[in-house]
């Protein structure tokens, strides 16, 4: 994910009639995942829960008084109404960790944590959940990892990556970009005109055009999920020019990991579909706010 503005996201919101329901104050963050088995919902009144396992698992209350929720592999991130980052490593019950205060997103990434502070520092740390902060980055608005790379938009519109080391060099990506994705050897752009871009395989490979009108960018494996201002959903699987496929309307977010597709409808209901682009949904919960994939 992201809703790649909260300009964009409270839009779309209102269009739908939730815009009053979501947490404000935090920068969208990561919902996409990697191929996991668990589901995350941030519920109206702040609640965070996770289920893990098939879609019609149990839900586990998490926490409380969250305003972002996001998930990689077998560690839960949260960040609190009063900009604490925290992360648990292991089962649903495993015990908080405190990671860093005056946070506005947290971000996942195997054994990498991110946070983006209030005053646009970005920061990663690598290994356990006790580990050293690296500062990556300043004036930044979005922070995005995926495997050992890291991408950033800063507050003019730049697009940056790194890939290998915390230390490592940032290439310059795209211009007027408003949010980035990453997965794998794929990177995403969401320009300013609504047009969603990608590229595969180095920092330096070519941009594919994906779509126009576009609100939300979500990479996955060899998939690739985009929400259309009029409330679309659509995936494609497969090559950078693979043929659409319609998935939802009157969405407000879409999700996804591995053969996992996930949409968040304009009434609050959240729903997974596994398997093929063409699976049955699931309603996974309602009253929900963001919907976050592993």
């Amino acid at each position: 994910m992201k809703r790649k503005t909260l300009a964009a996201a409270v839009a779309a919101l209102a269009l739908a009639g939730l815009a009053g329901t979501t947490q404000a104050g935090a920068v969208p963050g990561t919902v996409s995942g990697d191929g996991g088995n668990r589901i995350g919902t941030l519920r109206v009144d702040g609640d965070a829960f996770v289920k893990e396992g098939g879609l019609s698992a149990t839900w586990v209350k998490e926490s409380g008084d969250v305003k972002q929720i996001t998930l990689s592999g077998n560690r839960i991130g949260v960040l609190t109404g009063a900009g604490v980052a925290w992360v648990k490593e292991g089962g649903l019950s495993a015990t908080w960790v405190k990671e860093a205060t005056d946070v506005k997103q947290i971000d996942l990434a195997g054994n990498r944590i991110g946070v983006l502070k209030d005053n646009g520092d970005a920061y990663v740390k690598e290994g356990g959940l006790s580990a050293t902060w690296v500062k990556e980055s300043d004036k930044v608005k979005e922070l995005e990892l995926s495997g050992n790379r890291i991408g950033v938009v800063t507050g003019d519109g730049v697009a940056w990556v790194k890939e290998g080391g915390l230390s490592a060099s940032w290439v310059r990506e795209s211009d007027n970009a408003i949010g980035i994705d990453l997965a794998g050897n794929r990177i995403g752009v969401l320009a300013g005109n609504g047009v969603a871009w990608v590229k595969e395989g180095g920092l330096s490979a070519s941009w594919v055009r994906e779509a126009d009108d576009v609100i939300q960018l979500e990479l996955s494996g060899n998939r690739i999920g985009i929400l259309k201002d009029n409330g679309e959903a659509h995936v494609k699987e497969g090559g950078l020019s693979a043929s659409w496929v319609h998935e939802y309307n009157q969405a407000i977010q879409i999700a996804l990991s591995g053969n996992r597709i996930g949409v968040l409808k304009g009434d609050g209901d959240a729903r997974v579909k596994e398997g093929g682009l063409s699976a049955t949904w699931v309603l996974e919960a309602d009253n929900v706010t963001e919907l976050a994939l592993s």
